[in-house]
């Protein structure tokens, strides 16, 4: 018997996520003419157009057999919550009742009459995750199932509509590992980096892995242009499995080679996340190694915070965890700057609702 896949909802079928050739291969099962299939890749990805009625350049004979036949909606937006920083996180419901969470990220470096630089949206690739990172709260939800290529595109359209604001970034790094549901996820890179569509350059997007080497050797394979990071958070093989159980199936050895041959396919540099707790993973060996692992290939470091995921409830080794000492934190980039490291601070941005790195698990506060 074939195996199900994991990103299959029942219902009509989803037009966001298809390209315009398939979107015209729909028009034409409906008994429009192919050409429609553009106006309608237009309508949704350019103009970000919600309601199919109020695509008007399509016959209201087609528009109808649209409404009854596919289905324009994607994700369904439950509640939001704003942050006293300015982020906002977003509560989606998906067709089959479940739940996933995005949040716009505003940078802390402003321009003219005080606007953000960059607008970050972190996007979920899947309904909870299975890799059980010992830091981050999605693994509390356990995988439920991969999100269609629509699902993430949706994520997307839906918070600009809501919001009215511009979008600069996208990046992989919501609920769930994106190399697990690596097909959707570049189908749905293909409509952000289009640049018909101006959602997101290549070098605004970026991909966010917790060390899956197949899927890291098959972005430098198919020289994928976005942008590579590698959630690392220890230096010992040791350390590194407590944190992160995937680090049994793909080593540090392996990962690193993995890098490698990624560096010399595409040529692009990687980006390494390192959260830094409390006796664990910041002492002045782990500088030295963290160093030496950041100049195989080129690359940048950006250290984060440890954000608190007690609402969780974590037990066992995920309750011991605690941030290190904002001295020690701030001692540690120094010392990776010491030792020639292009080390980068990744803000807390959210942490007030709930929306920083590793907090996403679905958790409502007091949305507006």
């Amino acid at each position: 018997m074939a195996k199900a896949r994991r990103d299959v909802v029942d219902g009509p079928p989803e037009l966001k996520g298809l390209t315009v050739s398939e979107l015209g291969e729909a028009m034409e099962s409906l008994g429009g003419k192919r050409y429609r299939g553009q106006q309608l890749y237009d309508a949704m990805y350019i103009h970000n157009i919600d309601d199919i009625d109020d695509v008007k350049v399509l016959p209201a004979e087609l528009r109808q057999a649209i409404s009854q036949n596919l289905r324009l909606h994607s994700v369904e937006l439950q509640t939001v919550q704003t942050s006293d920083d300015g982020t906002l996180k977003y509560l989606f419901r998906l067709y089959d009742g479940r739940q996933i969470e995005s949040v716009l990220i505003p940078s802390e470096m402003r321009v003219a009459d005080g606007v953000p630089r960059r607008r970050t949206l972190c996007v979920s690739t899947q309904v909870g995750c299975n890799l059980g990172c010992a830091f981050c709260a999605t693994a509390t939800l356990n995988l439920q199932r991969n999100l269609t290529a629509g699902e993430i595109v949706d994520q997307y359209l839906a918070v600009a509509r809501h919001s009215g604001l511009e979008i600069t970034n996208v990046v992989f790094m919501g609920m769930g590992e994106p190399m697990n549901n690596y097909d959707n996820v570049m189908r749905a890179t293909e409509i952000f980096n289009d640049q018909r569509t101006n959602m997101a350059a290549p070098r605004r997007t970026t991909l966010s892995t917790a060390g899956v080497v197949p899927g890291i050797e098959r972005m430098a394979d198919e020289g994928q242009l976005i942008k590579l990071a590698v959630s690392l958070h220890a230096t010992t093989q040791g350390a590194r499995e407590q944190l992160m159980p995937i680090a049994k199936r793909w080593p540090l050895p392996r990962l690193m080679d993995a890098l490698e041959y990624y560096y010399k396919k595409t040529r692009k540099k990687v980006t390494y996340e390192y959260i830094v707790f409390d006796g664990f993973n910041d002492s002045a060996e782990d500088v030295r190694r963290l160093a030496r692992i950041a100049k195989r290939v080129p690359s940048k470091v950006n250290v984060i915070p440890f954000h608190d995921i007690g609402f969780t409830r974590p037990e066992g080794f995920a309750a011991q965890l605690r941030p290190a000492s904002p001295e020690r934190f701030e001692a540690f980039l120094q010392e990776l700057r010491d030792e020639g490291v292009l080390v980068l601070v990744r803000s807390s941005s959210g942490h007030d609702i709930d929306a920083a790195c590793g907090q996403l698990a679905l958790s409502e506060g007091d949305a507006a």
